[in-house]
């Protein structure tokens, strides 16, 4: 176990100050300028990332690998009507044992505690081999555009690599380190419009109805397996989010219709061949149509392998608790970190009120949450 060189309210006391900013997506309100100053103490090369209008950084301790990154998100979400709160959402409250405040699970004290371990390691090992680094961004709640996904190409254009990637993002289910997510699915959403010819409803001769010519595509889509998934991820998911027609008059067939739809899907499937067999079943069905794809995240894995067994060895030995390995949920910032680097995790607090009103953690789950990061790190680079 590691041994904290700080007292144990140093998590809880930055989580707070973070959580006393306002960040709402893309703003960051300060919270980078607090991380930055006490990373400048401990010798890290800092490198300010504005792109847009979202601030970003980048900072490294050390020249040499394996280098081990910390990436996280300062903005959060709205708080929602703030009168519906037991407090308010930007006066981080301690109550039953439980820390409140917008942020405080997604994910305000992860970073905190990414602070401290690193401080504490630091402390006690000052002349460890490799180095560590951290990618904040204020862009990860919002359209994730001028954050993560900037910085890695900046990165990747010279030469930057990456070992080892910890994502604090909220992972635990139902007891904190009950869950890492060791990937995550892509997402591919498609715009589709079904071409077809208004006019009176009482001459069908003369009309195309695109509600009807999409139907029959519309069930063999629903119904075909795309894949079987694998190991770590379930079969891909295509799902209809939106489905809109008509002119609001009961006598009128319309001309077009507009399906939204999106994939889910795993490293069991590719991009293209998603696409690919979308258009064979449109075209099967001699479907008239305009199809608009966008891809907002590929899918990405980290099989077990180092990285993996050391958070989980931290896990177990700072939570006692034994993780599991998943690949649900949504998308994460991951995503793109995994195009420069081979092993990325997410680990973090109980997902339970993340985006919800009165976000909480558990004071007593902090505390550990700081000496995981750190024993992870001391399994990393200490060997």
């Amino acid at each position: 176990m590691p041994k904290s060189t700080q007292s144990d309210n140093a998590t809880l006391q930055l989580a707070k100050a973070l959580i006393a900013r306002r960040s709402l997506t893309p703003e960051d309100a300060g919270c980078q300028d607090i991380l930055i100053e006490r990373l400048k103490k401990l010798g890290f090369k800092i490198e300010r990332m504005r792109f847009g209008n979202v601030d970003n950084f980048w900072a490294r301790r050390g020249a040499t690998n394996p280098v081990v990154l910390f990436a996280g998100h300062t903005d959060v979400v709205p708080s929602g009507p703030p009168e519906s709160w037991f407090s308010p959402p930007f006066e981080p409250t301690i109550r039953d044992g439980m820390l409140y405040g917008r942020g405080a699970a997604d994910m305000k004290t992860s970073i905190a505690a990414f602070i401290t371990a690193i401080e504490a390691f630091i402390s006690q090992h000052p002349k460890h081999v490799g180095s560590i680094a951290l990618l904040i961004t204020s862009d990860e709640e919002g359209v994730a555009i001028d954050g993560t996904v900037r910085v890695v190409d900046a990165l990747r254009a010279r030469g930057e690599t990456i070992d080892y990637c910890i994502v604090g993002e909220p992972t635990s289910n139902k007891l904190v380190g009950d869950m890492i997510k060791n990937g995550r699915r892509g997402s591919l959403s498609g715009t589709l419009i079904v071409k077809g010819i208004q006019g009176h409803i009482a001459y069908p001769h003369l009309v195309k109805n695109p509600i009807h010519m999409a139907a029959p595509a519309i069930a063999e889509l629903a119904a075909t397996t795309w894949d079987n998934g694998n190991e770590y991820f379930p079969p891909t998911s295509w799902q209809i989010s939106n489905m809109n027609s008509g002119t609001g008059a009961t006598n009128v067939v319309p001309g077009t219709a507009e399906i939204l739809f999106n994939f889910r899907f795993s490293t069991a499937s590719t991009e293209q061949g998603l696409k690919d067999k979308v258009h064979a079943i449109l075209d099967k069905h001699n479907v008239s149509y305009d199809l608009k794809w966008e891809l907002s995240g590929k899918p990405y894995l980290t099989a077990k392998g180092s990285l993996v067994a050391a958070i989980s060895k931290a896990i177990e030995q700072c939570y006692g608790v034994t993780p599991e390995l998943s690949t649900s949920g949504g998308t994460s910032d991951g995503r793109f970190i995994a195009d420069i680097c081979p092993q990325v995790i997410e680990f973090g607090p109980l997902n339970a009120t993340i985006h919800k009103l009165n976000e909480c953690v558990g004071v007593a789950d902090i505390e550990p949450l700081k000496l995981t990061y750190q024993r992870t790190l001391e399994l990393l680079l200490l060997k």
